[in-house]
């Protein structure tokens, strides 16, 4: 008899027409050991095996006389077999009528695949249980597929909770989180339970909320699969982060969409580096355009100087030896003004490019301020008020007193010029312990800040940048060289100082000079000193002079105010012309150029030093920085000079080196 399960089916007829010769039960015998993807099999009632198909022997090993009355509780492993779990199938099939599972079940060599396990009871005609009826399934292979995704899975999820440099989440096709990782939890401040479910525009700063900055990214990603953007975001604390934010659209098998992955990286620190970057490559920018427009400035300066000394010494000699009508010597003066101020904005120009003449000396602020009050109210005007603040017992600063008039003079002039209706104009100045602070370039232990400070129209950012620019003014042509704080800029540098403009439109500006104090105490000149200096012998009345000098318009003028003082005088345009010379004939004192080619004067200077020791040496220059060459004690006379300059200069190098009376 065939079991239940075993049966005759709708398809009888066709295997009766087919196989006439055989009858029902022989065609299902034959359809079932035809079958060898399944081991289909038969138990009694105690379990022991009744029947076997080749698809049992083909997955587990055993031949049909191996296994037939043997019980089946032998393709269970020994610890499943202990538990009872052959058992346990069994009176579960026949209580609930079926018995399904999956588990490791072992084959005759030992080896354990995974089976998918059915087993139904069989009843005969009159409901009497006769035994069972066993289908097993080999799912090893997709058991171990499924452990390899499982484990993929896993992996893919400890790598995306282990990665804490980027935030990567899940949002459903809303935009509400769904999935939370490790670096999100990092970056944005957020526990899982405190997010998830909420809506990721919280993440954006409120401005982008109400703008719909979250919705068009969604929107974005859900058009065109990916959206990419940079942008403040926002952390639980309500502190911001500069990121970089990826959304990826997520679609099911059939194209609809789930739901979006956003992986989002805090770049804060790369955009300040980069920004840092740009900025010290536009300083270095502007720096080196700086120090090529300081050399040009100073290379004109120095021919300005050249043409300036010769206006000036041929006007004055002109006017020494000439008498004239009241009108020509009008002219005359007129034209002297003229060249003072040449000289004046020579001066700018070198304090511009930090080669003008530098007189460093201990300056004592509120009294160079009070001493110059009312020639900053003359300059200003009556419309102007001037008030100043200093506290008591400011230390002196290290500085050249007459620049920093002329820049106080400067800073004056363009607070007046901001207040056109006229205002207060403040000039106050405070101990600054601890410069690097505030300014961590300043070099030095304490500094004075000088401050000048106006109710003026103030400056855009934009004018705030460009106001030290050589040359940039805002006054209208003709009304300002655009020098001004370049000069105050310049004069900073040179004294190790710093120039610091603040402004805002319709506030005013304030300047503030950080100026080094001076580390020794301030010393005023001793009466003793003062007499001596002035008792100082006049040159004597006749020398022989060298003066050299590649340009013959300031040689032209050196000579005739050297003659005009009843020197003798000896031309040379250059260090080895001038050589020659010394070796010739004797000499009682030498006057040379500096800037001059194949020779400066400072080299000219050192060979006098060691062939000829008792000539002395003025140096006429107008720059202040020399070459490491140049001796610190050569006696310089700054271009363009005059006559009476001239003679102080060689009075001062007679007495320094006594040359032999002629």
């Amino acid at each position: 008899m065939l079991p239940r399960f075993c049966g005759p089916a709708a398809g009888d007829e066709i295997l009766k027409a087919e196989i006439p010769m055989l009858d029902v039960e022989d065609r299902y015998r034959l359809l079932i050991d035809a079958i060898t993807d399944y081991a289909i099999y038969m138990l009694d009632r105690e379990g022991r095996i009744a029947s076997w198909n080749a698809g049992a022997s083909r997955f587990k090993g055993y031949a049909a006389e191996e296994v037939l009355g043997t019980h089946f509780s032998r393709f269970y492993r020994p610890a499943d077999r202990e538990r009872g779990l052959p058992a346990r199938a069994l009176r579960h099939a026949m209580d609930e009528g079926r018995f399904e599972d999956e588990g490791w079940h072992v084959r005759k060599d030992g080896s354990e695949f995974w089976a998918h396990v059915i087993i139904d009871p069989i009843h005969d005609r009159n409901g009497v249980l006769i035994g069972f009826a066993k289908i097993t399934r080999d799912l090893t292979e997709r058991r171990q597929a499924e452990e390899q995704l499982r484990k993929a899975e896993q992996q893919f999820r400890l790598l995306v909770q282990g990665v804490t440099d980027y935030a990567i989440y899940m949002m459903d096709a809303e935009g509400r989180v769904s999935s939370w990782n490790a670096g999100a939890e990092r970056i944005k401040g957020y526990r899982p339970n405190e997010i998830i479910g909420q809506h990721f525009s919280r993440f954006f700063p409120e401005d982008d909320r109400n703008t719909g900055v979250p919705q068009q990214a969604l929107e974005a990603a859900r058009r065109d699969g990916r959206y990419e953007s940079e942008g403040w975001r926002l952390r639980r604390d309500g502190t911001r982060f500069w990121a970089n934010a990826i959304i990826d659209a997520i679609r099911d098998d059939r194209g609809q969409l789930i739901g979006f992955a956003k992986i989002t990286r805090d770049i804060t620190e790369k955009r300040d580096a980069q920004r840092a970057l740009e900025l010290a490559r536009e300083e270095l920018f502007q720096a080196q355009k700086m120090e090529a427009l300081g050399q040009l400035t100073g290379g004109v300066a120095h021919d300005f100087n050249n043409l300036l000394m010769a206006i000036q010494g041929s006007l004055d000699l002109l006017k020494k030896r000439t008498t004239l009508a009241p009108e020509a010597q009008s002219l005359i003066d007129n034209a002297l003004l003229a060249t003072q101020r040449g000289a004046s904005l020579t001066q700018r120009l070198l304090a511009f490019s930090r080669r003008q003449d530098l007189d460093f000396e201990p300056v004592d602020l509120p009294n160079l301020v009070r001493d110059t009050a009312d020639m900053l109210q003359r300059a200003i005007g009556p419309t102007i008020v001037v008030t100043t603040d200093f506290p008591p017992d400011l230390p002196p600063v290290r500085t050249d007193p007459n620049q920093l008039i002329n820049a106080l003079l400067n800073l004056a002039i363009n607070g007046r010029d901001a207040m056109p209706e006229g205002g207060s104009l403040f000039i106050g100045a405070r101990l600054e312990r601890d410069p690097q602070a505030t300014h961590a370039d300043l070099q030095g232990a304490a500094y004075i800040c000088l401050s000048v400070i106006d109710a003026g129209h103030g400056m855009d950012p934009a004018t705030l940048k460009e106001a030290t620019a050589p040359f940039f003014t805002t006054k209208g042509v003709g009304k300002g060289t655009g020098l001004g704080l370049s000069m105050v800029q310049g004069l900073m540098a040179q004294t190790n100082g710093k120039l610091v403009l603040r402004s805002q439109e319709g506030a005013g500006t304030t300047a503030e000079l950080w100026l080094p104090v001076m580390e020794e105490p301030f010393r005023k000149t001793a009466p003793d000193e003062a007499r001596t200096a002035a008792e100082t012998p006049p040159a004597a009345a006749t020398l022989t002079v060298l003066a050299v000098d590649d340009d013959p318009l300031v040689l032209m003028n050196t000579v005739m105010m050297l003659e005009d003082m009843g020197h003798t005088v000896i031309e040379a345009t250059s260090g080895a012309k001038a050589l020659a010379v010394l070796a010739e004939r004797p000499i009682d004192l030498l006057v040379t150029d500096q800037a001059m080619p194949q020779m400066t004067g400072s080299q000219l200077s050192e060979v006098v030093r060691e062939r000829w020791p008792h000539i002395p040496v003025i140096l006429a220059t107008g720059y202040s920085e020399l070459p490491p060459e140049a001796r610190a004690d050569l006696l310089r006379l700054s271009k363009p000079f005059s006559e009476r300059q001239l003679e102080d200069a060689l009075r001062r190098a007679l007495s320094a080196s006594p040359c032999p009376q002629r």
